[in-house]
């Protein structure tokens, strides 16, 4: 029988942590040893800013499954470099850099666009506009991070697809959510080298 995994474990997020890394500075990617199931997966970075809450600096990722070893390469690259909303990431930012890891699973058609639970569930979104389909996501830990009520959250999603019009229930009606969790681990730049360190002693 195939093994698998269900959960994200310290060495994903040590080799997105490396992907970065070593394309800054212009090294070969070793191979990792995990073992390389498909998932549907996200890429987050956050930097760290004079002791608050880091702050976001690129998420992206695919609904698609992917094996986990080419997954987590480019899209810790991607989030790290293009996401458009943040400038690259600079070799400089590495020591109060995080990266979070989540692995998306059990997806789940809601019955309406309010059938799901903050702090438990992710949501994508799909609407049409004007003939021209819109979507967008948060994941599981969006909308409580935020603060955010249900209504707080579509609204924002909704704009972040891209529409500015009015939402009314008949909007809201037309509004397809998909629901979804994941599992997730962060590690710091610092918990990142320690990982490293560690292993190259065992």
């Amino acid at each position: 029988m195939a093994r698998t995994v269900n959960r994200v474990t310290p060495e994903m997020v040590a080799y997105c942590f490396d992907s970065l890394v070593y394309h800054l500075e212009g090294k070969a990617l070793k191979p990792p040893t995990f073992i390389n199931s498909t998932f549907p997966l996200f890429v987050t970075w956050k930097k760290e800013k004079g002791g608050n809450e880091p702050e976001l600096r690129g998420c992206i990722g695919t609904f698609k499954s992917i094996p986990l070893i080419e997954g987590l390469n480019k899209f810790s690259l991607t989030s790290a470099l293009k996401d458009d909303r943040f400038s690259p990431i600079s070799a400089k930012e590495l020591p109060s850099l995080h990266c979070a890891v989540s692995l998306l699973v059990d997806f789940e058609d809601a019955k309406d666009v309010w059938d799901w639970e903050i702090g438990t569930h992710g949501i994508w979104i799909e609407f049409s506009d004007q003939g021209y389909t819109r979507n967008s996501t948060y994941l599981p830990e969006v909308a409580e991070e935020q603060g955010w009520t249900q209504e707080k959250a579509l609204y924002s999603l909704i704009k972040k697809a891209g529409y500015y019009g009015k939402v009314d229930d008949n909007f809201l009606a037309k509004v397809k959510l998909t629901r979804y969790q994941s599992s997730k681990l962060t590690l710091t730049y610092k918990e990142y080298k320690n990982f490293i360190e560690q292993n190259q002693q065992e």
